[in-house]
């Protein structure tokens, strides 16, 4: 009875992350089709490349495609090339997600009024609100452990042959995609709307990543480290630490309280302790990112 409902409860929390996942895409391939498309936009990763491809087979008189089924062309290449070379690990929300961006890109165009039905006449204005929407769509996917594919697929080739950096290759694949817009047909000041539109969307998931991960470290040294280690687990219901630690001055061993909160807890923090020991010496520090019980958890890193 306890592995049922262990089973069922595990099933509940992974359509959970699927859900999310979902949302994640609706919400990328909205600022993509609702805000880039009508402005004659474009940008980096695979929906760039998928975009300038599309153009190009139209103008050549090939085929008419839609900006979704060359994504998925795209990843689906990406994905055989990556299980041919490095080997068919990657996940299956990987997958997922590509799936489902590529399918959300056809279904936004097929239901969306044509043209600029959002009736913004700036175009940098649509080309900001698509990167914004598109970077809380990828902070959405990244919160459950997915991905989009595209770059992150390219990354995983290139770095079987030679060490690159993630953000090397993003930069300079969106530089290539967004400049060959050029060469079918888009003017130059659609290709600097591109990366802008690509900064507003690195700038949307560091935002919105650091805003919901970015911790306080707080060392407070006190006379009486025992009882104020106590007083903040019982009241502030924080985990704390006793780090060993010698006074240089007094020569005298004592223990430093630790404690790791969300930055938004840490004024309530401080004031508490100074009611426990007004003479406590805190010090605080910026933590980008803590994983663990009652934080991130490791599984979505």
């Amino acid at each position: 009875m306890v592995m049922a409902d262990f089973t069922v409860e595990k099933a509940f929390k992974t359509l959970k992350e699927y859900i999310i996942m979902a949302s994640g895409m609706l919400f990328y391939s909205f600022g993509w089709v609702a805000c880039i498309l009508p402005y004659n936009g474009t940008g980096g990763g695979a929906s760039g490349l998928a975009l300038v491809l599309t153009k190009a087979l139209a103008q050549a008189g090939i085929v008419d495609m839609r900006i979704g089924t060359m994504v998925l062309i795209i990843n689906v290449v990406l994905l055989l090339i990556s299980g041919f070379i490095v080997g068919w690990n990657f996940g299956i929300k990987t997958v997922f997600c590509v799936l489902v961006l590529s399918l959300s890109m056809n279904m936004w165009q097929s239901i969306l009024p044509a043209g600029n039905f959002l009736g913004l006449e700036d175009q940098i204005v649509a080309i900001v609100l698509g990167g914004v929407c598109a970077g809380m769509g990828i902070v959405i996917c990244f919160s459950q452990g997915g991905s989009t594919g595209g770059t992150d697929i390219a990354a995983v080739i290139i770095n079987h042959y030679r060490t690159v950096s993630y953000g090397k290759i993003l930069i300079y694949s969106d530089l290539f995609i967004i400049g060959s817009a050029l060469f079918v047909g888009y003017e130059i000041a659609t290709v600097i709307y591109g990366y802008i539109m690509t900064a507003v969307v690195g700038y949307t998931v560091d935002a919105i990543q650091q805003g919901s991960q970015q911790s306080n470290q707080v060392l407070i040294v006190t006379k009486d480290p025992e009882k104020m280690a106590d007083a903040i687990a019982h009241n502030i219901h924080r985990g704390v630490t006793l780090l060993d630690a010698q006074g240089w001055y007094s020569k005298t061993d004592t223990k430093v309280v630790m404690v790791v909160c969300r930055k938004r807890e840490t004024p309530m923090l401080l004031k508490y302790v100074k009611t426990v020991d007004a003479g406590a010496f805190m010090t605080v520090g910026s933590v980008m990112g803590v994983y663990g019980q009652g934080f991130e958890t490791l599984n979505k890193i």
